[in-house]
C-alpha cells in the first residue's frame, strides 16, 4: 500500500471527507480492520482565501509547493491536492516536490467519459470557472466540452462556496439556487454536471439534477485509494 499525502484545509469541511471516504473504501477493498496509510498537510484556510481573492498566485504557489514537500519528507509516496481551485498550480507542485501528484481533472474526465458523455457543465468558484486551468485541461487533455454558468449564476455559487460551504453551512435556498443553475446548464446542452469544488457535494447529489452528477470529491478520493493499492 502506497502512503497517501494529502493537501488539506482548503477547506477542512471537505478534507474530513475525503479522509473517510479513503478509509472507508481501503477497509472495504482490503478488509478487516485495514485503514489507508496517509499523511495529511492541514493549512489554515484563511490565508489562501486571502490570497486568492488578491490574485496572488505566486506566494499560493510557493505555500503549496510547501505542503507537498512537507508530505514527501514526512513519507509521501504520492500526492493528492483536497481541493479543485488549488489544481491551478498543480504542474508546478509536482515538478518542484519531485513525487507523482493525482490531478483531480482527470479523475473527474475519466468518470465523464466512461459515462459516454461529450459536453459537460463545470461548477466551482469564479477561479474553477473563469480561468482555463480546469476548463483547459478537460477539453485539451480529454477532448471533452465544458460550458459554465452566466456571470451572474457564478457570483452566486461563488459566494455560497465561500460564505457558507467552507464554513459548513447548508441552507436549503442556497440547494434551490444550484438546481436551477443546473436546470440552466441543461437546457444549454450541458449531459452532466462536474461539481468542480469538494465543498459542493456538501450541498447537491444526484438527487439535485436530471443529468449526470460528478462529484469530485467522491472520484478524486476514489482514485488515490486505486492508486495507493496499485
Amino acid at each position: 500500500m502506497k502512503t497517501i499525502g494529502l493537501i488539506g484545509g482548503l477547506s477542512w469541511e471537505s478534507s474530513a471527507v475525503y479522509y473517510r471516504i479513503i478509509n472507508e473504501l481501503v477497509r472495504d477493498k482490503v478488509g478487516s480492520t485495514h485503514s489507508a496509510k496517509s499523511i495529511m498537510y492541514s493549512v489554515d484556510f484563511a490565508e489562501f482565501e486571502k490570497l486568492q481573492h488578491q490574485g496572488d498566485w505566486d506566494k499560493l504557489t510557493e505555500l503549496m509547493i510547501d505542503a507537498g514537500m512537507r508530505l514527501k519528507k514526512g513519507g509521501a509516496d504520492f500526492m493528492v491536492i483536497c481541493t479543485n481551485t488549488m489544481h491551478k498550480m498543480a504542474d508546478a507542485v509536482e515538478s518542484q516536490v519531485g513525487i507523482p501528484l493525482l490531478h483531480i481533472a482527470d479523475t473527474a474526465a475519466d468518470e465523464v467519459k466512461i459515462r459516454g458523455l461529450r459536453k459537460v457543465a463545470l461548477l466551482g468558484t469564479k477561479f474553477t470557472m473563469e480561468q482555463d486551468f480546469y476548463k483547459g485541461r478537460l477539453a485539451q487533455k480529454h477532448g471533452i466540452e465544458v460550458v459554465i454558468p452566466d456571470q451572474d449564476e457564478r457570483e452566486v455559487i461563488h459566494s455560497i462556496i465561500y460564505h457558507e460551504l467552507v464554513l459548513g453551512k447548508i441552507l436549503e435556498s442556497s440547494r434551490e439556487a444550484f438546481v436551477k443553475i443546473m436546470e440552466h446548464m441543461h437546457n444549454i446542452g450541458a449531459e452532466g454536471i462536474v461539481l468542480g469544488c469538494t465543498e459542493i457535494p456538501l450541498l447537491i447529489s444526484q438527487k439535485d439534477s436530471i443529468v449526470p452528477i460528478f462529484d469530485t470529491t467522491q472520484i478524486h478520493a476514489t482514485a488515490a485509494v486505486e492508486f495507493s493499492l496499485r
